[in-house]
């Protein structure tokens, strides 16, 4: 079965690849606070936040179709969320549709405008550190920044066995389709119900045999990887860098 990895391309060898993991998850971290505390009307400094995106997708070689591609799967769920807002605000100063009886405030679209560049830039910063950065490596990462243990734990698990899940499920529906001589809408859907259900048998026996497997090995929840981390005077310019440059951005768009 072939899957799609979120560190599909973490073993490219670039500038941004080779930054230690807490320094990229520092910055991209800050650079998502500096978007979200913004204000709306700087648009100029949104442009700017897009310009720096840019530059370091380009210095990271990972294909720009990739990243858009990865970006309007996650977006959708924000824009239609917010899709709404413009029709909740107060009709004040604002533009009507006509015939369908609707109007759109002002504050309403400048709300929708605030959500839709904020979470599509954010987006973005995830994007280039998740597929810039091996997933171990961002785990350990994280737990040398003091995340807490047990989430790592958690998406460590939940990373390494949701393709065999995914698996599973793929073969049960090959079956299915291997076997379907009816065309029909209720069956598929009661069909797929007693996948859903068998599906999740399986996930708790395999989670049951995984955890003894783990324990009799004496795992303690611990992610070690072979790779030792060390920040280096690269990683500090690096930081430093962007630290100027989100400082400067947000100055000149205000």
């Amino acid at each position: 079965m072939k899957h799609s990895y979120i560190d599909e391309y973490s073993g490219i060898d670039s500038f941004i690849h080779r930054l230690d993991p807490r320094i990229k998850i520092i910055t991209f971290v800050g650079f998502v606070f500096s978007i979200v505390f913004t204000k709306p009307t700087s648009c100029l400094t949104f442009l700017l936040y897009g310009l720096i995106l840019g530059i370091l997708i380009a210095l990271s070689k990972i294909p720009v179709r990739y990243i858009l591609k990865r970006s309007l799967v996650v977006v959708p769920f924000a824009l239609v969320v917010a899709a709404f807002i413009p029709f909740m605000k107060q009709p004040v100063g604002g533009y009507s549709l006509g015939p369908f009886g609707q109007a759109v405030s002002r504050d309403g679209l400048m709300v929708f405008w605030n959500v839709a560049v904020k979470s599509y830039l954010s987006v973005l910063c995830m994007i280039l550190l998740t597929a810039s950065t091996c997933f171990s490596d961002l785990l350990k990462g994280f737990a040398m920044l003091k995340c807490p243990q047990l989430i790592i734990m958690v998406l460590s698990f939940m990373y390494r066995y949701i393709f065999v899940i995914e698996d599973e499920f793929m073969k049960m529906k090959q079956a299915k389709a291997s076997r379907s001589v009816e065309d029909s809408k209720w069956l598929d859907v009661k069909a797929l119900a007693n996948m859903v259900g068998v599906l999740f048998v399986r996930a708790y026996e395999r989670a049951e045999s995984v955890y003894l497997a783990m324990s009799s090995r004496g795992f303690d929840g611990t992610v070690r990887t072979i790779h030792h981390f060390q920040i280096t005077a690269a990683d500090m310019l690096f930081f430093s860098a962007m630290l100027a440059l989100l400082i400067g951005a947000h100055l000149f768009g205000v």
